[in-house]
């Protein structure tokens, strides 16, 4: 087999860094943990099968094109609205800190390994930066307070457009060989970071227009145009000032993030699959090519250098960002541990070192080590740890519990009431006041607003349930609160409540996007919204004697019954189109009054025994 052809080096690398994402979310571990080891053990010391070299002049090429969509949706998940409280951490971060990062960093190289000032100064601008493929990832495993979590986020965001494109003058200014060079080069920091602006504002500003336009862009066209506008705005930039791409991928990525655009979930879903495949194909190739002899030479001051980076630089960096904030301590120290570099500084540390040899520098490969070195030590030492460092610090949210109702109509409350008699946690979120005022007489928790509405959803504890139902009338609005807590949210099981004489949504399209579907199915909502407003339905349980079915609710008599919560042990679930009972589960069910004894039948010939003969109205009937 021929070993040295690029697109086989390529298609190996993608292979092998999908199945390296998918070990590490099945181990709950970093994913570039994985990566990093994958991509030593396939390349030259290792295996030998993958053979980064093979690319030639394709790698840089290659790398343009990823981090261009990486950090376009990276910026895509920024939020300004909830930035704002902690703008000031944010700001100086990306300033202070990232200034004492640079100056503890650089001092840190030329102390301990002897490095001259040029190549340390290169070093001390690059590794300001973080980055969002850690550093997203890791926050929502974590599950910390949402203003950390945000000033993680924003911090590798723009430190990765601040940090880099710093790296990139830095390295100019060192290679230049005249004065006036070196005061071009320091100029070109301001028009880098303008034309980068410019270019990204127009792109992020079209995209939004034409998106808005109706049927313009064909439908299934948005995510391939987002993509081409992500790496276009990339390469017009650093077509007009080199390394200006970086910003403008951001910028308009945080302007299509930002204002209100059609189809703006799916780009979004589609961005960060696509991130994901890059960033696993691109991290098993740039640690392929560094060899494992040239990071074990660094020896001691290596070691020293990555420990005072970790232990001493960071925590001084957050200290001073956030003198004075309102951050208390606990947080503080928090931010102080994670500090794990990504993909940009593994990517222009390759290209660095290249460009260094070009200009007669050496140290190339030294600097190319260290920094993989400082991505292995942060990632797998931070990244395993912040998890027990966040508990023990308190700044962790609690462990999600209860189940959040969109709507408090007859049916919403019926359920919620039923899932609150097995001992759960429940609220409900409603814009129609006489529907709050009826859940509250209920005893219900329920608050007034608009589901639809990040604000509201967050005062109803989005954040913190397991499970959110939607349960409106309206199957789009429905569907549309599924999305919405899925975009914005990673862990809580969503379902919704779906008409069979349905105006567009179908099951199938809940199914795309990996949402339940309640009461095992699209149920006849207006005849039972009708049957509870007027008492005519009974609530009963039952208990399953077989062994089950594979498809349990499989010709459901939709106006005789409708199953509501399955308990196994002392789980509780609402039953949906993936609920699975087994022997020995708890099943209760409304039962329509006039159709009782068919209902009945249709239970028991499927092994399940009545707990309750006498159908009870206790938790039909408003309390």
């Amino acid at each position: 087999m021929n070993l040295e052809l690029p697109t086989l080096t390529v298609a190996l690398a993608m292979l092998a860094g999908v199945i390296a994402q998918a070990v590490a979310r099945h181990l709950r571990v970093p994913g570039i943990v994985i990566l990093l080891m994958l991509g030593i053990g396939l390349g030259p010391d290792g295996a030998n099968v993958l053979r980064p070299s093979a690319l030639g002049a394709g790698l840089p090429a290659f790398v343009g094109f990823a981090v261009s969509i990486i950090l376009f949706e990276g910026a895509l998940s920024v939020r300004f609205g909830r930035l704002r409280q902690q703008a000031l951490s944010i700001r100086r971060l990306v300033t202070r800190g990232a200034l004492v990062t640079a100056v503890l960093s650089a001092a840190a190289v030329i102390v301990f390994l002897r490095w001259e000032w040029r190549l340390a100064v290169v070093f001390g601008t690059l590794v300001v930066v973080t980055g969002p493929t850690v550093i997203n990832p890791l926050v929502r495993r974590l599950r910390l307070q949402p203003h950390l979590g945000e000033i993680l986020v924003a911090e590798g965001i723009f430190g990765d457009a601040i940090g880099a494109t710093c790296a990139v003058a830095a390295l100019e200014l060192v290679v230049a060989h005249s004065g006036r060079a070196i005061a071009g080069g320091a100029l070109t920091i301001v028009l880098r970071f303008g034309t980068g602006a410019l270019v990204g504002g127009v792109a992020g500003l079209f995209l939004v227009g034409v998106l808005r336009i109706r049927r313009l862009i064909p439908a299934g066209l948005e995510n391939v145009l987002a993509v081409a506008i992500a790496v276009a705005s990339f390469q017009v930039g650093n077509a007009i000032v080199s390394e200006s791409g970086l910003t403008a991928a951001i910028v308009a990525g945080l302007l299509v993030g930002t204002i209100p655009t059609r189809g703006l979930g799916h780009i979004a879903e589609f961005e960060e699959q696509l991130t994901d495949l890059l960033v696993a194909t691109l991290f098993v190739l740039l640690s392929a090519s560094v060899r494992i002899s040239d990071v074990q030479a660094l020896g001691v001051p290596g070691l020293l250098v990555v420990g005072t980076m970790m232990f001493v630089v960071r925590p001084l960096a957050v200290l001073v960002s956030t003198h004075k904030s309102e951050l208390t301590m606990r947080e503080k120290l928090l931010l102080a541990w994670i500090g794990p570099r990504g993909i940009v500084a593994a990517a222009v540390s390759s290209l660095f070192a290249s460009e260094l040899a070009d200009h007669g520098i050496s140290g190339g490969v030294e600097f190319r080590a260290l920094v993989f070195a400082l991505i292995a030590a942060t990632v797998t030492v931070q990244g395993l740890s912040a998890g027990l460092v966040a508990r023990a610090l308190g700044v962790r949210l609690p462990a999600r519990k209860g189940v959040l109702l969109l709507g408090a109509n007859a049916l919403a409350r019926l359920l919620a009431r039923a899932l609150v008699a097995g001992g759960e946690r429940v609220t409900l979120i409603e814009t129609r006041e006489d529907l709050c005022q009826l859940a509250s007489n209920e005893g219900l928790p329920v608050v007034n607003g608009d589901g639809l509405s990040p604000p509201s959803l967050i005062e109803a504890g989005v954040d913190n349930v397991r499970m959110c139902l939607a349960m409106t009338p309206n199957e789009h609005v429905n569907f549309l609160f599924a999305r919405l807590v899925a975009e914005e949210l990673r862990g809580p099981e969503l379902a919704v409540m779906l008409e069979r004489r349905h105006h567009g949504v179908t099951a199938e399209m809940a199914e795309q996007h990996d949402f339940d579907v309640l009461f095992a199915g699209e149920s006849a909502i207006g005849y039972w919204l009708a049957q509870v407003e007027a008492e005519s339905c009974a609530l009963t349980r039952w208990q399953l004697e077989g062994s089950g079915r594979e498809r349990p609710f499989a010709s459901l008599p939709h106006e005789q019954l409708l199953p509501l919560v399955l308990t196994r042990g002392k789980e509780l679930q609402p039953v949906t189109t993936r609920t699975q009972p087994r022997k020995g589960d708890t099943l209760t069910v409304a039962i329509a009054t006039r159709h009782h004894d068919a209902a009945a039948l249709w239970l028991r010939m499927r092994g399940w025994r009545p707990i309750e003969e006498a159908p009870s109205r206790a938790l039909v009937k408003a309390t």
